[in-house]
């Protein structure tokens, strides 16, 4: 049989369906729910022919033009169905939940698939389920310090230690800076980072805390979605201070795996904020090899550039965090009995 499901069911069940996603690969390439399987009914070329046949001439036209289009692939689509769900159920989308996903998901049960969901409303109810989950609250503790400071690794020592943490940085395959590309993968669509955050956030206990770097809208090309960024910013900041030569010696070992040449457009990145003079200095210490040098150069801008956003802030809402060295297990243990205890005296105040 086939059934229609809504996408907050699709979630809720207890064993998540396999799930297909028959849109063309330029629109699953845009953004697809992770976990999703492109089986796609269209290429893209065929999807835009039979839009323009639609457009132009009339609806039962694309039809036809999309059934000629599809036959020669009817016992494909079943095959790799199979490698997707095996003899178990599986769900089925498209754009809207209409004729694509509708047509395919009776093709399969036409084919020795008993149970096929489809999902009500398509990909498109799925884009405002994300939406409107970051726009409830959240219990978010926020991360900060000064570039250098260690932060993602002290992150993930606190996960260690039993906290739950969303790794921002990390879905967005960038580190937030003019050098942030270096060494990470292609960062994904805004729209599918989004995804992704969704998927992080879902896996996790959203009556407890949750830890978060702190970060501008923008990382990289890609952006937190607006109604989490506001919650992020209304939250205490639990502020790390490390020297700036141990920072220095943080970058060095961070990003000197990577090739001269990358370094050097990175600097030319923030040239204008840098000066001149300490860009030109720059470059002869990275020709030089002379990394930590060239870092303690560059943390001159990005330090006074974070102070400018702490400053911003409300002081009320940035608490600065002390610390001796880099020791991220002994710092995580540091910040977990701080917050705990903060948040204790908070509640008997209130």
């Amino acid at each position: 049989m086939i059934i229609e499901i809504s996408i907050h069911d699709f979630y809720c069940q207890q064993h998540r369906l396999p799930l297909i996603d028959v849109r063309s690969p330029g629109e699953y390439e845009k953004g697809h729910l992770p976990g999703a399987t492109n089986i796609a009914l269209f290429s893209n070329e065929e999807r835009a022919q039979v839009g323009t046949v639609y457009v132009q001439q009339s609806r039962d036209e694309a039809v036809e033009l999309g059934y000629r289009f599809v036959t020669p692939k009817l016992d494909w689509f079943i095959s790799e169905s199979r490698k997707v769900a095996g003899n178990s159920p599986v769900a089925v989308h498209c754009w809207r939940g209409g004729m694509r996903s509708h047509a395919f998901a009776e093709h399969l049960h036409e084919n020795g698939f008993d149970e096929v969901y489809v999902i009500t409303g398509g990909y498109k109810a799925y884009r405002n389920y994300v939406l409107d989950f970051f726009a409830q609250p959240l219990q978010l503790r926020i991360l900060g310090g000064f570039t250098g400071s260690g932060k993602t690794l002290l992150l993930k020592n606190l996960q260690q230690q039993g906290q739950q943490v969303v790794d921002l940085e990390g879905l967005a395959h960038h580190k937030g800076s003019a050098f942030g590309a270096i060494g990470e993968s292609p960062q994904p669509t805004v729209e599918q980072f989004e995804n992704n955050l969704f998927e992080a956030f879902r896996q996790l206990n959203l009556q407890q805390p949750i830890w978060l770097e702190d970060e501008s809208h923008s990382i990289g090309k890609v952006k937190i979605p607006i109604p989490l960024f506001r919650q992020m910013r209304q939250q205490m900041v639990y502020f790390i201070q490390l020297s700036k030569e141990q920072r220095a010696r943080h970058l060095v070992g961070q990003y000197t795996v990577c090739e001269t040449p990358e370094l050097a457009y990175a600097i030319n990145g923030i040239a204008k904020r840098l000066g001149g003079q300490n860009v030109k200095l720059a470059h002869e210490y990275l020709a030089q090899q002379k990394f930590y040098e060239v870092a303690l150069l560059a943390l001159q801008y990005y330090d006074k550039a974070y102070l400018r956003g702490v400053q911003n802030r409300n002081p009320e809402l940035v608490c600065m965090v002390p610390l001796p060295d880099m020791n991220h297990e002994n710092n995580a243990k540091t910040l977990i009995t701080l917050v705990e205890k903060y948040e204790r005296n908070k509640t008997h105040t209130v």
